[in-house]
């Protein structure tokens, strides 16, 4: 026979853990859960949401990712009747459409005033700030221009060369933030004019458009084209993973755009997207960016991506960032009048 001390050890024990189930129960309750539209890589979905549910235990995300494109499009679409509560990494170009059309909310971040002031926004309503900086780079495989004796472009026009027909691919601009960026690029670059002339001579070098910034560059690593213009850091990635690229930042410029984040005007879980703001600011949030990229909002924060082109930065051309947000709808709709043959099926 148990004696009644036993009896009321399992009891207490019991009880305690009655207790500890309830009060975890309570906690998972407490919890408000908030939808949060991105176009991170998917990689980075997982580490940058346990840092942030680690750092605000009563916030939960639910990521919707997708490109930059197609996330734009979703969230323009979906304006008379809002889904997300906020957005964590997207081109500050998308943005800057949204507040034009007053679907972001007005807040500055806790932390904000340390941020870099290119990653600020500098007009009122104060509805963004910047996380990273991403720039367009052309990872061209070495092993198959060696087999088809082709040069190593060192600038835009290079890409015209009769040698690269059928051998290029970039991502669709309608679809992906790094193809708009690079169209705004030479556009600002080049005049809108002439840039229209360079990609209807460019497009007779293009295998296929791509709808993801990152595509070209893993296509070209794996051999399938030499040439894939897309972006610094999955450059960098690739060639750290051992593929036959070398990356080429044309020395004519890049464009580049950076990815940031706002609260959606009309959710219902203000004070949730406030926290998730105010964590995208912070300093481990940046530290976190900076593991993923090389140029972050905070002066503190480093990257240290291996194989990383040291001469990106000097090599950014002076975006205006509000003319790629004013003229997006109407360059894309030509960009696909003009190419969208060549695209990718989605």
């Amino acid at each position: 026979m148990k004696s009644k001390f036993t009896s009321l050890g399992i009891t207490l024990t019991a009880a305690a853990a009655i207790m500890a189930f309830g009060a975890g129960a309570a906690d998972a309750q407490q919890r408000t859960r908030i939808t949060v539209y991105t176009a991170l890589e998917n990689e980075q979905l997982q580490p940058f949401k346990d840092a942030f549910e680690k750092a605000v235990n009563d916030v939960e995300i639910a990521w919707v990712r997708d490109s930059t494109g197609t996330i734009t499009a979703r969230f323009l679409a979906e304006k008379d009747n809002p889904r997300a509560d906020a957005i964590w990494g997207l081109a500050v170009t998308s943005l800057l459409a949204f507040e034009k059309d007053g679907l972001l909310a007005d807040y500055k971040p806790k932390g904000y005033d340390a941020l870099k002031p290119l990653f600020k926004d500098q007009t009122a309503p104060f509805t963004w700030h910047g996380i990273d900086a991403f720039a367009a780079a052309v990872c061209f495989n070495t092993a198959v221009a060696k087999a088809q004796n082709l040069p190593v472009p060192t600038k835009w026009a290079d890409l015209l060369n009769p040698a690269y027909k059928g051998k290029i691919v970039m991502p669709n601009p309608a679809s992906s933030g790094t193809g708009y960026l690079t169209v705004a690029a030479w556009q600002q670059l080049m005049g809108d004019g002439p840039a229209w002339s360079y990609m209807d001579k460019l497009h007779d070098n293009i295998g296929v458009y791509t709808h993801s910034g990152s595509a070209p560059c893993v296509q070209a690593a794996r051999g399938e084209f030499a040439i894939g213009i897309s972006f610094d850091m999955r450059a960098a990635s690739e060639k750290t993973k051992g593929a036959p690229v070398e990356i080429v930042v044309p020395t004519d410029g890049v464009g580049w755009d950076m990815e940031a984040s706002a609260i959606v005007k009309a959710t219902k879980n203000m004070a949730a997207a406030q926290k998730l703001m105010d964590f995208s600011a912070s300093p481990a949030a940046n530290e976190l960016y900076a593991k993923y990229y090389n140029i972050v909002a905070s002066p503190a924060a480093k990257g240290t991506a291996p194989n990383y082109p040291a001469e990106t930065e000097a090599r950014l051309l002076k975006m205006d960032f509000a003319a790629m947000a004013n003229n997006r709808a109407k360059t894309l709709a030509e960009w696909t009048k003009r190419y969208d043959g060549k695209s990718a099926p989605k």
